[in-house]
């Protein structure tokens, strides 16, 4: 069997993880081992993150539109059932941006909404 040399395979891996990690501090840029493990940390708390970001954000959109529900006197929950009832398709994201840029159309939206609840 001949011998296997590794020095360009090696090469290109280990530039391969200390380009992804740039940025890092200290050694845990410069050094492939710690480069690597801090990496492999950094790779999970993105993935972690990509999915946390959409509980925050949609935990922002409800604190936002539950807000301006009670300005226009109706509870956030009450607000969500009467919009089922009154057949308004309007997501959440939708809700807090209207409830932020434009109160009028969310007033609006909030009057019709007591409307279908009364029924």
């Amino acid at each position: 069997m001949a011998r296997v040399k590794t020095g360009v395979v090696r090469r290109r891996r280990h530039k391969k993880i200390l380009k992804l990690a740039r940025g890092f501090f200290s050694g845990r840029r410069k050094h492939f081992r710690k480069a690597k493990e801090q990496l492999e940390r950094s790779l999970v708390y993105a993935y972690r993150d990509r999915r946390a970001k959409k509980r925050d954000f949609r935990r922002l959109w409800i604190t936002r539109i539950n807000a301006a529900c009670r300005l226009n006197d109706i509870s956030y929950s009450r607000f969500i059932n009467g919009l089922n009832k009154a057949q308004i398709n309007l997501d959440r994201k939708i809700l807090a941006h209207l409830a932020m840029n434009d109160p009028e159309a969310f007033s609006a939206i909030a009057v019709r909404v007591k409307a279908a609840l009364e029924k």
